[in-house]
């Protein structure tokens, strides 16, 4: 996880079992092209943009010469065949990311087969699950050795101590439990001593269940028969529904067809709108805005960062020579329609290197370098 002070580059995770359409969601979210037909299997890496009409609405006010989002970036790993995933999961490119998005298919098909024969969401799930937490095992297994054998030479106190803590969490993967429930009970040194490593099992994950279009119109009924809303409420998990299929044909249309297709769905926003926003509440990111003729920007920072920090997510100079900052709400700017306004209404305040940046504060930093 990132510590508070930090501006993250968000990167996420894609995976799933095969044919659960977790590619067609990794190239509708970041726009990339389908992978040539009989390549080599490889992970992919994709960036979308994160829907914020806040930008949107800043950008139509001061008319900049250029508008940017923040972003999330995506890693799409080959699918996963059951008895095979351990040798698939544990790829560098998973080991980077911040959090996983499981794909798990819940639509049936004639023409595209499930590799199990059925379609099961919660069966795929626990399997896939359970291959991050044997990659994990393996992970703890080859560093305790490693921290036996010093022990054997030294008996150091800071390799005793670590070993208690991979001792801990050996147990808990034997007993098949993911470290996503584990890690956050252990105490602030225990939870250091772990810093430098990336367990798959520790890492939030957002469980994407790929509906077909008769599903998606009683999502919240599919989830519950299927089972699906009990798993994704342990700790460190979250639920999100879409519909590949119709997130691609929406795609294709203009954005009024897109919100009538929606409408008559009864969905409120595009699925990939949730997948990212999932993706961004799961981290406990947030984004502060700023706005100018030059530029109307968001940026993204953890929740509970400081002003002179997040200052620092623009640029270090900013950060180093941090004065004050010019601290608005979104909604009182759009309410008053200029800053000068806001500044008549008093709802423009001077903010010290204190100040605890809330979701959606329009920001100019005042610094001297």
């Amino acid at each position: 996880m990132y510590p508070p002070e930090y501006n993250p580059i968000v990167k996420v995770g894609i995976i799933g079992v095969a044919s659960s359409g977790k590619s067609t969601l990794f190239q509708l979210l970041t726009g990339a092209s389908a992978p040539a037909p009989g390549g080599r299997p490889e992970a992919r890496l994709g960036v979308a943009r994160v829907p914020d009409p806040r930008v949107d609405a800043l950008a139509v006010m001061y008319q900049p010469k250029k508008t940017t989002p923040a972003t999330v970036e995506y890693v799409d790993v080959p699918g996963v065949v059951k008895g095979e995933g351990s040798a698939l999961v544990d790829l560098p490119a998973l080991r980077g990311v911040d959090a996983l998005v499981h794909v798990v298919r819940a639509f049936e098909s004639d023409s595209v087969a499930h590799p199990d024969g059925s379609v099961d969401p919660v069966r795929d799930a626990k399997m896939l699950e359970l291959e991050l937490i044997l990659a994990d095992l393996g992970t703890a297994e080859r560093r305790l050795e490693r921290l036996e054998g010093n022990i054997k030479k030294a008996n150091r106190a800071d390799d005793v101590a670590e070993r208690a803590v991979f001792l801990k969490l050996k147990a808990a993967l034997e007993a098949e439990r993911p470290l996503r429930e584990v890690v956050p009970g252990l105490s602030d040194e225990e939870r250091k001593r772990l810093r430098s490593y990336s367990f798959l099992s520790e890492k939030p994950l957002i469980l994407v269940v790929n509906m077909g279009e008769d599903e998606v119109r009683d999502a919240a009924g599919v989830l519950e028969r299927r089972g699906l809303a009990s798993f994704a409420a342990a700790p460190g998990r979250a639920l999100v529904p879409v519909s590949a299929p119709i997130e691609a044909e929406m795609a294709q249309l203009s954005s009024d067809d897109a919100r009538a297709f929606r409408e008559d769905l009864h969905l409120e926003e595009p699925g990939l709108d949730r997948v990212i926003r999932a993706s961004y509440a799961l981290l406990g990111l947030i984004s502060f805005l700023t706005a100018g003729e030059d530029e109307c920007r968001a940026w993204t920072i953890r929740k509970g960062t400081k002003a002179q920090p997040a200052a620092g997510a623009i640029h270090s100079d900013i950060e180093r020579g941090f004065i004050r900052a010019e601290v608005v709400a979104f909604d009182d700017l759009m309410a008053a329609g200029s800053l000068a306004a806001c500044r008549e209404r008093g709802t423009l305040r001077l903010e010290g290197k204190e100040y605890v940046v809330r979701d959606g504060d329009v920001i100019n930093f005042r610094f001297n370098v």
